[in-house]
């Protein structure tokens, strides 16, 4: 069914932990470029394909809400944190169109790595039916080769971004991103190692951070000495 920009939201999910500046500018450029009416930037509580994360549920939220404060059209969704379980994007998405109705096509926005397992997903063909799939090229990254499943889907879905909202669901779009290629896990070692994260996410994150002392190597720390 067609659809134009104005009635589609995209879909940010990830354990954002902590969330930088890469999230923002990925989320950002698949709403600019698209002219995406909201992006709804989701922590999720326990992800099922990874470790447990640093820090807990209710601080990775609350950096998240601090990092979109001022972006327009970005809205922090609570759902997958408050439902306390582990977090599958095809039930986010379900309860997703189940709020924005038929008429609006979801994007749900990952990057190359990810989508190189789409296919081990828990019901990946139900997420295609549910939305789109803006997948990021970040530096380094590589597409799936043509003779994986992945690879196989590419062909068979592949969209351009002016072709990719004509319909609800069911594309896939490669996006070469903003070389930004921050790493969670590498923040939290520097941190871990007393290297401030500033310019690599938000300033009044960056201050969440220190205010509650996350992310430190406490067996470091001389005053543990």
């Amino acid at each position: 069914m067609a659809t134009s920009a104005v009635n589609a939201i995209g879909v940010l999910g990830g354990t954002f932990d902590p969330i930088h500046n890469g999230h923002l500018r990925l989320g950002w450029e698949a709403m600019t470029r698209l002219g995406l009416q909201q992006l709804r930037v989701i922590p999720c509580h326990l992800p099922p394909h990874r470790e447990s994360p640093n820090s807990s549920a209710q601080h990775r939220l609350a950096m998240a809400r601090l990092a979109c404060t001022d972006v327009p059209g970005f809205v922090v969704d609570d759902w997958e944190i408050s439902r306390d379980q582990p977090s599958y994007s095809v039930h986010t998405l379900s309860h997703l169109r189940q709020q924005v109705g038929t008429q609006v096509a979801l994007v749900f926005i990952l990057g190359m790595d990810a989508f190189n397992q789409f296919c081990s997903w828990h019901q990946w063909e139900r997420i295609l039916e549910l939305a789109h799939l803006w997948v990021a090229q970040r530096p380094g990254s590589q597409p799936p080769n043509f003779t994986t499943q992945e690879g196989k889907l590419l062909q068979k879905r592949q969209l351009h971004s002016t072709q990719l909202l004509n319909t609800t669901a069911g594309g896939i779009c490669l996006h070469d991103t903003t070389a930004l290629d921050i790493s969670a896990t590498n923040l939290r070692r520097q941190m871990a190692q007393g290297i401030s994260p500033r310019f690599l996410l938000p300033d009044a994150v960056r201050a969440y951070i220190e205010q509650h002392e996350l992310y430190r190597d406490r067996k470091a720390d001389p005053a543990n000495d």
